[in-house]
């Protein structure tokens, strides 16, 4: 069920307010094209600013609109682990097929602390987790030693991992087995993580190349390397362009130019700088999408 090309849900805004016509239209683009699963909530989906009224309602338009035809992997972390198991048991309750937990940010817990803090959402709601460990954000960064204490309970079944190691991969394996479902949490390095081993990407650029990210991690599952290198290639630049200012303002423009939805963003967040724009545009029409 969790395997290839995750796509991490942008949010669509219209004048400040949660556009739930656009999301739905997000999501079956995503679907139509190919996409394996669906991330709504997360960071991609600026969950930071949305209040907890829209966040839950993002995870069940996403379950709503998904219908069973792709998984749905539900943002529900927090930096409180009171809040992080509310928005889990609410997931469970509409019919998400897991949730992303992120390391709790700010608080700078310490390794123990992170393992108190997933175990007790892990023992709370009964409903599958995968860590997100990503410490350029969180500044936290969850070892594999503690990855490893974590994934002993039943209900952690995986990771996004967004350090950037790809070797992480091989050493998780070694550490949980080989049940353990890792998913790449950036884009450009996707090819090295499932080239160790990896099962898949919770991606951005799939927000704007769909079809073609899908393509590419079958790919890879598939052990179609050449292949694969060749789709990586032409889809460099365009992951280069999604993250040349703060994500995700540029995916969003790029999604605008799509006809999906409006490129607004919540402050502190702000739209892209025309340069981005830019190379935003020329980066999609190198891949026909415009």
């Amino acid at each position: 069920m969790f395997r290839g090309s995750f796509t991490a849900l942008i949010t669509p805004f219209r004048s400040g307010q949660l556009d739930e016509a656009a999301l739905k239209a997000v999501i079956e683009h995503q679907i139509a094209n190919g996409t394996h699963g669906l991330v709504p909530a997360g960071t991609t989906g600026e969950s930071p600013t949305m209040s907890h009224a829209e966040h839950r309602r993002v995870i069940e338009i996403t379950v709503e609109t998904a219908a069973g035809r792709v998984p749905v992997i539900a943002g529900t972390g927090s930096n409180n682990t009171t809040e992080a198991i509310e928005l889990h048991k609410f997931a469970k309750s509409v019919g998400a097929d897991a949730g992303l937990v992120v390391a709790p940010y700010y608080n700078k817990p310490s390794q123990d602390g992170l393992l108190a803090h997933y175990h007790a959402i892990a023992d709370a709601v009964d409903l599958p987790i995968f860590v997100y460990n990503i410490p350029g954000r969180s500044i936290v960064d969850i070892s594999v030693e503690t990855m490893a204490r974590i994934a002993s309970h039943p209900n952690v079944i995986g990771v996004k991992d967004a350090t950037g190691e790809v070797e992480r991969v091989s050493r998780h394996r070694n550490a949980i087995g080989h049940d353990f479902i890792q998913l790449s949490g950036e884009d450009a390095s996707a090819l090295g993580y499932n080239a160790h081993g990896g099962h898949g990407v919770i991606s951005v650029t799939s927000n704007v190349a769909p079809a073609l990210c899908a393509q590419f991690q079958t790919a890879c599952l598939e052990g179609r390397w050449d292949e694969a290198r060749e789709i990586n290639d032409r889809l460099m630049p365009l992951h280069d362009a999604l993250f040349s200012a703060p994500s995700p303002a540029p995916v969003k423009y790029a999604a605008s130019l799509l006809g999906l939805c409006e490129p607004d963003v919540r402050l502190p967040l702000v739209e892209s700088p025309d340069a981005v724009k830019s190379r935003v545009r020329e980066a999609m029409k190198g891949l026909g999408l415009i």
